[in-house]
């Protein structure tokens, strides 16, 4: 027995790995600046962008497969299932899970028929953009990441990733009050807006050290340093719809998408908001700590 296994085990690391893999790997570690090429339609403006999240049509059962159900996700709110779209036709490769929450309040539901909604949507969106490419490549790949799970919290962001000689992502973050059932927003965490000034001067503050510690490897559209080019972009701070999460330890993170508030190829940026910042402003400490 202990022969035929080890037999397997040489052929397995035998195998040889194909060059194209190692292509692909290589350039995901190296992470150059994406090059400018005119996007597809629904990738040409942050408006289209969120249009992925926000326009719905019916959904197609003849599209759809249904999937195992997924590992409970917390003791009141968790997912169960989701629905994956895939296709694959010659140079182009779309696979999009859509995630389904459990639990009997209305906002759930109404977050369930939303995401039913959009996945469809992206759907049909990308089969558009394919018909009408001449030629080329693209990717487009859909889900979601659990960001935190706690017995009162449920954190999670759903992205979108676009990919056409460079990529483009898309990342809209959802809080749950597990108890309650509810959506938090990041204003019913606050007394008031003060929290808004606050907030954005940690934030230029934070982006323009790292800035200055990293001699420019990171680059924010934050003024203040050598390194900022105003051409690229300008911060100009977050509003009450603010993409946002809360980690399991009860601390605030803002969530900035490819394009918000740096180049391309520095990707989704976060920022980590000091809760003795807040303190005085924040409505209880429930959930922020």
């Amino acid at each position: 027995m202990h022969k035929k296994i080890k037999q397997l085990n040489d052929q397995y690391k035998a195998i040889p790995i194909p060059k194209e893999l190692e292509i692909v790997v290589a350039k995901n570690l190296q992470r150059p600046p994406k090059k400018k090429r005119k996007m597809p339609i629904f990738l040409a403006s942050a408006a289209a962008a969120a249009l992925l999240f926000t326009a719905g049509l019916n959904t197609s059962p003849t599209l759809a497969k249904n999937l195992a159900d997924v590992p409970i996700i917390g003791s009141v709110v968790k997912v169960l299932t989701f629905t994956e779209y895939e296709l694959e036709k010659d140079q182009y490769t779309a696979d999009i899970k859509v995630p389904q929450i459990s639990g009997s309040s209305s906002e759930i539901q109404a977050l369930n028929k939303q995401y039913e909604e959009e996945g469809k949507q992206l759907y049909e969106q990308f089969k558009t953009e394919i018909e009408n490419m001449e030629a080329g490549n693209m990717a487009v790949n859909s889900g979601y990441i659990v960001q935190t799970d706690t017995d009162d919290l449920l954190s999670f962001g759903r992205y979108v990733e676009v990919t056409v000689v460079s990529s483009s992502t898309v990342m809209k973050y959802t809080t749950i009050d597990k108890k309650s059932e509810t959506v938090i927003t990041l204003p019913s965490l606050f007394k008031d807006d003060r929290y808004l000034e606050i907030i954005n001067t940690y934030i230029e503050d934070d982006l323009r050290n790292r800035m200055i510690k990293t001699k420019g490897d990171e680059l924010y559209w934050i003024g203040g340093t050598e390194y900022f080019d105003e051409t690229m972009g300008v911060f100009e701070g977050i509003t009450p719809e603010q993409n946002f999460y809360i980690t399991d330890a009860g601390k605030l993170v803002m969530s900035f998408n490819d394009y918000e508030i740096a180049p391309g190829f520095m990707g989704v940026v976060t920022v980590e908001i000091p809760t003795e910042l807040l303190q005085d402003l924040l409505v209880s400490n429930q959930y922020i700590k």
